[in-house]
């Protein structure tokens, strides 16, 4: 299974997100530290769901880097995350 896919599931059972995005952008890093060609190291995650709401953004991404644990130990150097309620998403949308 790929990193993206095991981010997907993770997040998809702890979260039910209205929307989740996981872009993997480790080919714009190359050559940068943490970057060994393989890819799969650096990420951008948009997370939309009810499950952020009332909570402070620095709390939202903790939820998030927790569930990922184990992809941050590993190969993923760099994790670029944006954390919504669907109230907030669909207030950014109209923007």
């Amino acid at each position: 299974m790929q990193i993206a896919d095991r981010m997907r599931r993770k997040i998809e059972e702890a979260l039910a997100p209205a929307q989740l995005e996981i872009i993997d952008d480790s080919h714009r890093h190359a050559g940068h530290a943490g970057h060994d060609g393989r890819g799969e190291s650096h990420f951008r995650v948009l997370v939309v769901s009810d499950a952020f709401e009332g909570r402070s953004r620095v709390e939202r991404q903790r939820l998030v880097y927790d569930l990922l644990a184990a992809e941050l130990q590993g190969r993923v150097h760099a994790l670029s995350l944006t954390t919504r309620t669907p109230a907030e998403a669909e207030k950014a949308q109209k923007g």
